[in-house]
């Protein structure tokens, strides 16, 4: 046992996926006790908040203010608050003055807004619509306000004359220190379409869809286990029935069974425990199949007929004789189940027959709200890029470990 232990641990792919595996699983786990709460609060009132630190605006008035004053602040200060719409309304009315496109960088906030001051005028008369015409004139007094250094004044309600009176005065060399907010929130991966926690969810979702996987890979694994060591060392008759029913599964796809199946149980039912029990119990035909023909090679060796002579039972036989000649093939097997489990889970809340979205998140799920909510057209690439990588990650180190294990124990890949 430990030389094969140590065959394994000495293969480099075998490695790599195993490394890759724990990194993840490590970190699944150390993350919820760092940021603990629940993984599905939803701490933002609105959808796709960009990743970054949130400071609250109310906490941080009163706080002591520091006076800078940087060269580049004021050229910030201004691209920040140019959005992308307003630049492309910008090149749009340049173009159609006359200006070439090439010559126009809309990235290029300090050119843009030469080349906006430099032609723009209301009083010129370009083939536009009245609303498109009033449109421009806005951006432009927009711009124009921005150039303007003026100083904002905070008011407060005076409660004996109702009155408001001024308390603050803030200008724009003023800073405050974040840690001076008592109230602040860093979200590494802002938040989904019902303003959630991204990072959160998606430590929750990896730990519910590897908990998915490793029930439904156990459960096709056991199945497909104890159909292919019945009909590999029985035969016969029970052989016949039990290919006979491997043969109706492989004639209908397995996701396609599996859709049927999760179709017909109501959304308020689709646990993720029933869910992983749905996947498990449709993806044992090809590890049946194939423990098959590695007990078929095996049934006739000289030590199972030697047992055979000895009166042992069939149990036995299988237990002690064939089964550690199989175990190795029977891992690697179990862990190919695990990754397709995990693929299925997400192949299947895609289509949005996964598990009942009020109980836990799962990586499927989150790609299912991600496309539903159309984050790829909003930009949004923090809510379904995570997602997919996780889901490649475990696939990969899943396949890599499989790969190492079949090195080292196959005979004919052995270097």
């Amino acid at each position: 046992m430990k030389k094969t232990l140590s065959q394994v641990f000495h293969s480099p792919k075998f490695l790599v996926g195993f490394i890759t595996f724990i990194i993840i699983w490590f970190f699944i786990l150390i993350y919820p006790l760092i940021v603990g709460g629940n993984p599905l609060e939803m701490i933002g009132l609105g959808t796709f908040f960009k990743p970054g630190t949130y400071v609250s605006l109310y906490d941080s008035i009163g706080t002591r203010t520091y006076t800078l004053k940087l060269s580049d602040a004021e050229e910030k200060r201004i691209a920040g608050k140019i959005t992308a719409e307003d630049r492309n309304s910008m090149k749009e009315w340049l173009i159609l003055f006359g200006l070439p496109e090439d010559a126009i960088d809309i990235d290029d906030t300090e050119m843009l807004l030469q080349l906006w001051h430099n032609n723009y005028s209301a009083d010129i008369r370009l083939k536009i619509t009245i609303a498109k015409s009033n449109s421009f004139k806005r951006l432009d007094t927009k711009l124009k306000n921005l150039l303007k250094d003026q100083d904002y004044v905070i008011t407060q309600i005076d409660p004996t004359t109702g009155e408001e009176v001024s308390s603050a005065l803030v200008k724009d060399t003023d800073y405050i220190n974040v840690k001076d907010i008592s109230n602040t929130r860093f979200l590494p991966l802002g938040t989904d379409n019902f303003g959630r926690d991204m990072l959160k969810e998606l430590v929750s979702a990896t730990t519910t869809s590897l908990k998915m996987g490793l029930i439904a890979g156990a459960v096709a694994t056991m199945i497909g286990l104890i159909f292919g060591l019945l009909s590999g060392y029985v035969g016969g008759l029970l052989d016949d029935i039990i290919m006979f029913i491997i043969n109706i599964f492989t004639v209908i796809p397995s996701f396609v069974l599996l859709i049927l199946i999760s179709y017909s149980i109501a959304q308020g039912q689709r646990g993720t425990g029933v869910v992983a029990l749905v996947i498990g119990v449709t993806s044992w035909v090809w590890t049946a199949r194939s423990v098959r023909s590695q007990v078929i090679s095996l049934r006739n060796r000289d030590h199972v007929n030697l047992s055979k002579l000895s009166g042992h039972s069939l149990v036995r036989i299988i237990v002690t004789d064939i089964l550690p000649y199989i175990a190795s093939y029977v891992v690697m097997a179990f862990i190919l189940q695990i990754s397709t489990a995990i693929l299925s889970e997400a192949s299947l809340s895609m289509l949005g027959l996964g598990p009942k979205t009020t109980e836990a998140a799962t990586l499927g799920l989150m790609m299912n709200w991600a496309m539903i909510y159309a984050a790829h057209l909003n930009g949004a690439w923090w809510a379904y890029y995570p997602v997919i990588i996780i889901i490649a990650l475990i696939s990969f180190s899943f396949n890599l470990m499989n790969t190492g294990l079949d090195q080292v124990f196959n005979p004919q890949l052995r270097e």
